[in-house]
C-alpha cells in the first residue's frame, strides 16, 4: 500500500504545486476565505468527494466513505492568510496588497487536498471513512471553535494535523510526543489614575508610570516566582493612554498575550497576574480593571497516533528524514480544540531550503520548499491507512 500511495502522490505532484501556487496568489484573511473555500470544494468534487461548504462560516468538509463505516478519521488543514505585505520574489506572489500566506496555510490546504486525491483512488482498499476538515480563521484562533460547534467531530475516532516548519529541512518530518504547542490566552489591563499638570506630578496619580511598574513587575516576577522548568511568556503588545504631552495621564490601557505549557501554571495565571496588578495599584493610589480571556489550550499529541506518524514517515522516507522534536513551541495552534473531542496528533513538515535563506513563519519573505508537498501528502495518507491497520489488528 505504501508504494501505491507514493506512486499516486508523485503522479499528482505537478497538479499539487499548481494548486498551492493558485492558493498562494489569492490569499484571504481569517473568516473571509470564500474564494478559497469554493476552490477547495471544486477540487474535492472533481475526485468524487462530497464537499459541504459554509461549515464554521467559511470552512469546508469533505467526506470520503471507506469499507468500514463505523470508523472515521479526520484530517484537519487550515486555509487563512495573514495581513502581511509579501516581499518574496516569486512569480506566484500574492495578488492582494497587504495579504500573504506567510504561515504556510496554502501548503496545508494543498496537503489536505492532495491526501484526499490520493485516498480517493484507493477505492475499496480504503478501510474506513475520512473526513477532510478545511478550517478557516486559525490565525485568530476562532476557526476550530466554529467548526466544532457545527459538528465536524461527530463520530471521529482520531484526527491528524500538520504544520510546515522552515527550520526543518525540506522533505523531512518532525514528530513530537506530548506537548507540541503552548496554551495562549489574552489579557487587558486598564489603569485608572488622576490627571494633573506635568509640572506637579505629586498632585496627580500617574497612570503611565504605574502601568510601566505593572509591566516591569510582571516580567521580573516571571523569573523569580515561577518554576523555570515550566516555561511561560507574557507579552504586552499594545499600550494606549494620555491626553497631552504636558498632562499626567489619568488612564492607560494595556493589551497582551500569555503563553504557557504546564497545566497547573496555565490554571493559576489569572490570579497570579491580578495579584501583582492589585498590589501596585494599591501602593500608588490607582484603580484597575483586569480582563483575562482563556484562548487556545495547548496541543497535547496522543502517543499512539504520534507513533503511527513516526512509523509511517520512517517507512516512507527512512530514518534520516525523521526528526524527534525534543522541545515544544510557545506558539499556539487551535488544533487543540479538536483534541477535546478525540485523540489526535500534529506533526511538523520540513520546508527548509539547503541553498538559500529560510525566513521564519510570519515573515514577509517566507517561502517553502515545494518538494515537501509530496512528503506531507504521503505521510498523512499513509498514517491514516496505518491507523486502520493497527485498529483492525487489535
Amino acid at each position: 500500500m505504501l508504494t501505491k500511495i507514493k506512486d499516486l502522490a508523485e503522479t499528482l505532484a505537478p497538479r499539487l504545486i499548481e494548486i498551492r501556487r493558485h492558493i498562494h496568489a489569492h490569499p484571504e484573511l481569517s473568516g473571509q476565505e470564500n474564494q478559497t473555500a469554493a476552490y477547495v470544494a471544486g477540487v474535492l468534487s472533481s475526485v468524487g468527494i462530497h464537499a459541504e461548504e459554509a461549515v464554521g462560516k467559511t470552512g469546508v468538509v469533505g467526506e470520503l466513505k471507506g469499507s468500514d463505516n463505523n470508523h472515521t478519521v479526520a484530517i484537519r488543514t487550515d486555509m487563512d492568510a495573514l495581513p502581511i505585505e509579501e516581499l518574496a520574489n516569486v512569480d506566484f506572489a500574492s495578488r492582494k496588497p497587504g495579504i500573504m500566506h506567510a504561515c504556510g496555510h496554502d501548503v496545508h490546504t494543498t496537503l489536505g487536498l492532495g491526501t484526499a486525491m490520493v485516498l480517493a483512488q484507493l477505492g475499496e482498499e480504503l478501510p474506513g471513512n475520512v473526513r477532510f476538515i478545511f478550517q478557516p480563521a486559525e490565525e485568530i484562533a476562532q476557526g476550530a471553535n466554529w467548526m466544532v460547534r457545527e459538528g465536524v467531530m461527530k463520530d471521529v475516532k482520531a484526527i491528524f494535523g500538520v504544520h510546515v516548519f522552515p527550520s526543518i529541512p525540506g522533505r523531512s518530518v518532525g514528530v513530537r510526543y506530548g506537548v507540541l504547542t503552548a496554551a495562549a490566552d489574552d489579557l487587558e489591563i486598564s489603569i485608572q489614575g488622576e490627571s494633573g499638570h506635568g509640572a506637579r506630578p505629586h498632585e496627580a496619580v500617574d497612570a503611565i508610570w504605574i502601568a510601566s511598574q505593572v509591566i516591569t513587575s510582571l516580567q521580573q516576577a516571571i523569573s523569580r516566582t515561577h518554576n523555570p522548568l515550566r516555561p511561560m511568556v507574557l507579552t504586552i503588545g499594545k499600550i494606549s493612554g494620555g491626553r497631552a504631552p504636558n498632562a499626567i495621564a489619568d488612564r492607560v490601557h494595556l493589551a497582551g498575550t500569555v503563553r504557557s505549557l504546564h497545566p497547573e501554571t496555565h490554571a493559576n495565571l489569572p490570579e497570579w497576574i491580578e495579584k501583582i496588578i492589585a498590589n501596585i495599584c494599591d501602593t500608588y493610589g490607582a484603580k484597575y480593571e483586569f480582563n483575562y480571556r482563556r484562548g487556545t489550550p495547548s496541543v497535547q499529541n496522543d502517543a499512539f497516533l504520534t507513533q503511527i506518524v513516526e512509523e509511517a514517515a520512517r517507512e516512507a522516507w527512512g530514518g534520516d528524514r525523521v526528526q524527534i522534536l525534543n522541545e515544544p513551541s510557545l506558539g499556539a495552534e487551535d488544533f487543540a480544540m479538536y483534541l477535546e473531542h478525540a485523540p489526535g496528533t500534529m506533526f511538523r513538515l520540513g520546508v527548509g531550503f539547503e541553498d538559500k535563506p529560510n525566513f521564519p513563519l510570519h515573515h514577509p519573505q517566507f517561502q517553502v520548499n515545494e518538494a515537501a508537498i509530496v512528503t506531507g501528502v504521503v505521510t498523512l495518507a499513509y498514517s491514516t491507512y496505518k491507523y486502520w491497520q493497527k485498529l483492525l489488528a487489535d
